[in-house]
């Protein structure tokens, strides 16, 4: 039989402009919808680490994160 020791899923996330709004609306909307990600995270009890986050020229948000896979314990994965 086989247990999972650990586990965690490493993503990047790009948190791209809707095009049919004005640029600058656009740019509000997305740091907006990255804290609400994030508040996500922290309201399902997901344990993260945020690796990096970017703001690109066009206002879109490049996110690297590794979370925590299902309920699966994270073992050494998010230490610094």
């Amino acid at each position: 039989m086989k247990r999972i020791q650990a586990a965690c899923i490493c993503q990047t996330l790009h948190f791209t402009l809707k095009e049919d709004l004005g640029r600058d609306y656009a740019a509000k909307l997305v740091r907006e919808e990255v804290e609400h990600y994030k508040n996500t995270l922290d309201k399902n009890r997901t344990q993260y680490r945020i690796v990096e986050q970017t703001e690109e020229a066009d206002g879109s948000i490049i996110l690297k994160v590794i979370k925590q896979y299902n309920n699966s314990p994270v073992g050494d994965y998010l230490n610094v």
